[in-house]
């Protein structure tokens, strides 16, 4: 006993020291960890082309950052997107109440299991009430994935000990036999989300790897252009390839496009959702001309298209759709906008990864696509600036003294004469026109456009990007301009929607004007707002 006192004497006062120093040192590294926050912090609050209320990545300089996995789960939404830490390719995860501010949760997913990294898929509510996201399992072989969740937070993920559901025998693709020993080639990347009809579960992926591998290489004229590939299961577990969803034709997209990220929905009727209309949607990217979709009927386990339009016509900047619906059967998209600064500026900068704003899908009544901007943005506005009943003449500009800014949202109702070829708004103008970002309608060309040509004296695109928009007759054009430092989203007529990246290089480049070539035009209204910052940094 009196050993062990005078040992206890001698160890406790040791077990103290080293208890103290461990305290020191974490107490060191956390002021360490601290100060590094705040440092980050003042970094990226400084940088002027970091946006303030699209969604931005925290995570460094992320890609791809296509957003994944959205749903609506016990009055939240929920958004992954694809992050690269020391791991491997993961999904991180946020979540809102109110689509505008987002807390950031752990990963969901990391590289483990069946998967060595994890890229795009969807997400829904199974039969049972559990959260199902699918995913691209990358690895060697990889494939399908599943992974389930049921607590209110969405923080816990289980992925399936079945996975990959269905196996790839080459990079994102499968080769197999049918019951009579033929070929059959289908997709083994970028799960839709899984829906279910009649009892059964439903699975779409997409042709990219195929396309490359069996319709360029090998010239093989059956798997040229876009398709997806349907597979069926009872479930979750086995799954039963059916056929090629859906046919391409030329006259929409050319046959070097693939069909990836797909995203399969029935479009409500309404812009606050209401009932369902009587068609479906494939929201979906590809690689070389970015985010577009289809308009049709499906009907018999078969997509037939009626329509096609696309997001983004000269590049692919605006990328990887991901789309949800929410309590109200309101259908909401966001999509990846690349960052168009050069490597290095990047780098040096820290960050890259941003969202589009929240953009409401609904069908009209002439059964095409409706879009705007989700009314919660609504909710970061102050600073309310009017101008009405403003002529511009032809061939001339005006400049609104009294708006001015960079992170700003402009409503504005155009009526233009007769004559008028061109007419809309520049933003981010330097006072002499050294810089400038154009908003216009081309009368001639029938299209919304943002000419780029002038709106950095630095890098990023110089063009001119334009989405078809046909006026009707005595039709005004009623804009929603929203900038946001680098970014240029522009929505009209609840019919289209522009955007482009911009890099102004000049403090003072945050002009507003007024513009009309080849006739005059009438400001009915103007309203202007600056925008309250809704990232943490």
């Amino acid at each position: 006993m009196g050993g062990f006192i005078s040992a206890t004497r001698i160890l406790i006062p040791a077990i103290s020291a080293g208890f103290a120093v461990a305290c020191a040192g974490a107490e060191a590294d956390g002021a360490g960890m601290i100060q590094s926050a705040r440092a980050l912090r003042a970094k990226l609050q400084s940088d002027p082309w970091r946006p303030g209320y699209h969604f931005v990545t925290p995570e460094g300089l992320c890609g791809p950052f296509d957003p994944n996995g959205a749903l609506f789960w016990k009055g939240r939404y929920h958004l992954m997107y694809i992050v690269q830490t020391e791991k491997g390719h993961c999904w991180a995860h946020v979540s809102s109440a109110d689509l505008v501010h987002w807390r950031h949760h752990s990963l969901a997913l990391e590289p483990g299991g069946a998967d060595n990294g994890i890229f795009s898929g969807g997400a829904f509510i199974d039969r049972d009430g559990a959260a199902t996201i699918t995913y691209w399992g990358l690895g060697n072989p990889g494939g399908i994935c599943i992974a389930t969740s049921t607590d209110d937070n969405l923080e816990r993920w289980t992925k399936s000990p079945h996975n990959p559901v269905i196996r790839e025998t080459a990079l994102g693709l499968t080769e197999a036999k049918d019951k009579d020993g033929g070929a059959v080639v289908y997709g083994a990347a970028d799960p839709s989300q899984i829906w279910e009809r009649d009892g059964r579960y439903y699975m779409l992926t997409g042709n990219l790897l195929v396309l490359r591998e069996f319709g360029i290489k090998r010239k093989m004229q059956e798997h040229l252009g876009d398709t997806l590939y349907l597979f069926i299961s009872d479930d979750l577990e086995k799954w039963e390839y059916l056929h090629p969803f859906y046919k391409s034709d030329r006259k929409w997209t050319r046959e070097d496009e693939d069909d990836m990220c797909p995203d399969f929905f029935t479009i409500p009727s309404g812009r606050n959702g209401g009932p369902m209309s009587d068609r479906h949607m494939i929201l979906f990217i590809s690689h070389n001309l970015g985010c577009q979709y289809y308009i049709g009927r499906y009907e018999k386990d078969s997509f037939t298209p009626e329509t096609h339009g696309r997001m983004t016509w000269i590049d692919n900047c605006f990328f990887a759709p991901e789309s949800l619906m929410d309590a109200r059967g309101r259908r909401i998209m966001w999509s990846w906008i690349f960052d168009q600064r050069d490597g290095k500026t990047r780098q040096d900068s820290g960050w890259s990864g941003e969202m589009s704003l929240p953009r409401l899908l609904w069908l009209g009544d002439d059964v095409t696509l409706r879009m705007a901007p989700a009314e919660e943005l609504r909710a970061l506005r102050f600073n309310p600036r009017q101008v009405e009943s403003v002529t511009v003449a032809a061939n001339s500009e005006i400049p609104l003294k009294e708006i001015t800014g960079n992170s700003l949202e402009i409503e504005i109702e155009i009526q233009p004469g007769a004559d008028a070829a061109q007419f809309g708004l520049k933003v981010c103008r330097s006072p002499g026109g050294e810089e400038e970002t154009v908003v216009f309608y081309d009368a001639a060309d029938a299209k919304l456009k943002i000419d780029t040509g002038k709106s950095s004296l630095g890098q990023g695109p110089k063009s001119i990007e334009g989405g078809p928009l046909a006026l009707k007759p005595g039709e005004p054009l009623r804009l929603n301009v929203f900038v946001d430092k680098s970014v240029v989203e522009v929505f009209a007529n609840e019919r289209q929607a522009v955007m482009r990246r911009i890099y102004p290089t000049r403090p003072d480049s945050i002009g507003v004007s007024l513009f009309s070539r080849g006739g005059a035009m009438t400001v009915k209204t103007l309203r202007a707002w600056d925008m309250m910052p809704s990232n943490p940094w």
